[in-house]
C-alpha cells in the first residue's frame, strides 16, 4: 500500500498529465481509449462532468456552501475523478463524431455534442467555408425552420456567429453574451428576436484550425442569463478543434462527389429529342461516388428513334469516364446500323474488348418506329424492359445473354414488340432494383407493381410515370437506400 506522500505524488502527476492540452488532443485524435470506471460507460449521451445538458447552467452551479476543509488526498482524488470524467466524455463524443459519414449528419452531431458540453438546450451551426467554394448550410438544434429564419433577419454584424464568419477582429475566439437584455449594446433587432424565441444568452465558437481554415461557427442559446463555466469552455474548445478537422475531411469529400456528379450529368443528354408519335422522360439518380449508368435517345433517319440504357462495372471517376466513352461509341454505331440492334451491340462489345479488356458492361439498345409503334431491341446481360398501360403491365421476354466483355464473341437474337396506343415502355438499369434492398425476385415484383399502380390520369404523361415509379420503388428516409448504386429510368410513351 502507498503511503500518503506517494499517493499525493501520484494524484499530482495525474492532474498535470490530464491538464496538458496537447496530451489531451493527442489522445482524442488517436481515439486512444481512456481508462474509466464501468459506471461511466453509459450508452446514451453522457452528462459532462456531472452537468445535464437540459438544465440551465445557473441552476447547476449553486452557490457553494461553507464546509469543513477536505483532506488533501480527498481533494486531489475528486479533481482526478473530474478530469477522468471529462476525458471519458470527450472520447465518447469524438467517437460518435468519427462515425458520421456525411456532412449533414456530422454538422448535427457537432451541434448536439456542443450543446451537451456547454449546458445549452438550443443552438445553430452555420457552415460557410472562408475559401468561398462552399457548400454553405445552416442547421438548427431545437429551432424550427421559421425560427432560424427569424434569427437570420438580425443584421449579420449584430450576431456573435456573424462576426465570427465575417472575420472581425473581436471574433477570433469564443464570444459569450451572458445577458442579451441587460447589455445596452445589444442590437434592437437581436433583442426583439431573442424575446420572441425565448432565449436570453448565447455562446458562440468558431469552427477553425490553422490547417483547415475557418469553416463556420456554432452558437448555443440559453433560456436564461448564463454562460459556460471555464471547465466547460475548455472541453468544448478541445472538441471543436477535433470536430473542425473532421468536418474539413467530409467537406473535401463532398466537394469531390459534387464534381463527379457534375461530370456525370454533363455526359448524359441535356435534353431528350422530340419525335412524332412518342414522348420521352428520364431520371438519373447518381451514386454517391459516381457510377457508370447511362441512358440515351437518338433521332434516326425515317422518323425512327434509338433508345439505349447501360451500366459500366465499377464506380468512381473511372467508371464515369468509361460510361462516357461507351455512350458516345454506341451513338456512333446506332447512326450507322441502328435498325439492327444486334449489330450495334456487337460492335460495342468488340470496341470494349479491344480498348478496355479488363472492364465489363451491360447494355440494351432499342430501335423504335413510332409511326407503327414497333420496337426491335437487343440486350447484353441487361434487365428486361417493362411495358405498362391500361390493359397490361408485363416484362418483355428477352434472350438471356452475357454482359459485354465477358465472352470472346458476343451475340444474341433481337426481340420485336408492338406497343398499343397509350402504352409506355420503361428501360432501366439494375441499380433501380438493387437500391430497393430486396431480393431480385421481390425487386422485380415491386417494380411491376409500381408501374401497374400509376394513376390513370398520369399514364399519358411519361414524366409522371417515371416520378411515380421512382417514389414507389425506392425506399425513403436517411439510411434506407443504397446510394452506392446508380439509378437510370427511361420512359417512352406511344401516342
Amino acid at each position: 500500500m502507498l503511503d500518503i506522500d506517494s499517493l499525493v505524488r501520484v494524484h499530482v502527476d495525474a492532474l498535470i498529465a490530464a491538464q496538458n492540452d496537447m496530451g489531451v488532443c493527442d489522445a482524442i485524435r488517436r481515439n486512444t481509449p481512456v481508462g474509466k470506471p464501468e459506471a461511466m460507460s453509459a450508452p446514451h449521451l453522457p452528462n459532462v462532468a456531472g452537468i445535464h445538458p437540459t438544465v440551465p447552467v445557473s441552476a447547476q452551479n449553486p452557490e457553494p456552501l461553507t464546509e469543513a476543509p477536505a483532506a488533501p488526498g480527498a481533494f486531489l482524488q475528486d479533481r482526478l475523478a473530474g478530469w477522468v470524467s471529462d476525458l471519458t466524455t470527450l472520447h465518447e463524443l469524438t467517437e460518435r463524431l468519427t462515425g458520421t459519414r456525411t456532412l449533414d449528419t456530422a454538422l448535427r452531431e457537432v451541434l448536439e455534442a456542443g450543446a451537451a458540453l456547454v449546458g445549452a438546450g438550443r443552438g445553430l451551426l452555420v457552415l460557410e467555408p472562408d475559401d468561398g467554394r462552399g457548400p454553405a448550410a445552416t442547421v438548427g438544434l431545437g429551432l424550427a425552420h421559421a425560427e432560424l429564419g427569424h434569427i437570420e433577419t438580425v443584421p449579420r454584424g449584430a450576431t456573435s456567429y456573424g462576426r465570427i464568419l465575417d472575420g472581425l477582429p473581436d471574433a477570433t475566439g469564443p464570444l459569450a453574451q451572458r445577458d442579451l437584455f441587460a447589455d445596452e449594446s445589444t442590437d434592437p433587432r437581436l433583442r426583439e428576436v431573442a424575446a420572441r424565441l425565448g432565449y436570453a444568452a448565447s455562446y458562440a465558437l468558431p469552427l477553425a484550425t490553422p490547417a483547415a481554415g475557418r469553416l463556420g461557427a456554432a452558437v448555443w442559446l440559453y433560456d436564461e442569463p448564463a454562460e459556460p463555466l471555464e471547465r466547460q469552455r475548455h472541453l468544448v474548445g478541445l472538441y471543436a478543434r477535433y470536430a473542425t478537422e473532421h468536418l474539413a475531411r467530409l467537406l473535401e469529400l463532398e466537394r469531390a462527389r459534387a464534381d463527379v456528379r457534375v461530370v456525370n450529368e454533363e455526359l448524359l443528354p441535356s435534353r431528350l429529342p422530340r419525335v412524332p408519335g412518342v414522348r420521352l422522360a428520364a431520371a438519373h439518380r447518381p451514386a454517391a461516388r459516381g457510377g457508370g449508368d447511362w441512358y440515351d435517345a437518338l433521332p434516326l433517319p425515317d422518323g425512327a428513334l434509338g433508345l439505349s440504357v447501360g451500366s459500366v462495372g465499377g464506380s468512381g471517376p473511372g467508371a464515369v469516364a468509361a460510361m462516357g466513352r461507351m455512350r458516345s461509341s454506341l451513338r456512333a454505331y446506332a447512326v450507322m446500323e441502328g435498325e439492327d440492334p444486334v449489330a450495334v451491340l456487337s460492335d460495342l462489345e468488340l470496341l470494349l474488348r479491344l480498348t478496355e479488356p479488363s472492364r465489363s458492361a451491360t447494355a440494351l439498345f432499342a430501335y423504335c418506329e413510332p409511326a407503327v409503334r414497333t420496337v426491335l431491341l437487343s440486350g447484353a446481360g441487361h434487365t428486361p424492359p417493362l411495358v405498362t398501360g391500361d390493359r397490361r403491365t408485363e416484362y418483355v421476354e428477352t434472350t438471356l445473354s452475357a454482359p459485354l466483355g465477358m465472352l470472346a464473341c458476343w451475340e444474341a437474337p433481337s426481340v420485336e414488340i408492338t406497343a398499343e396506343p397509350g402504352e409506355t415502355l420503361l428501360l432501366y438499369t439494375d441499380g433501380l432494383l438493387r437500391r430497393t434492398g430486396d431480393s431480385t425476385d421481390r425487386a422485380f415484383a415491386r417494380l411491376r407493381s409500381a408501374a401497374a399502380g400509376v394513376p390513370k390520369a398520369a399514364r399519358r404523361d411519361p414524366a409522371s410515370v417515371v416520378d411515380h415509379v421512382l417514389r414507389t420503388v425506392l425506399p425513403e428516409g436517411p439510411g434506407t437506400a443504397d446510394d452506392t448504386e446508380d439509378v437510370v429510368l427511361l420512359a417512352a410513351h406511344f401516342d
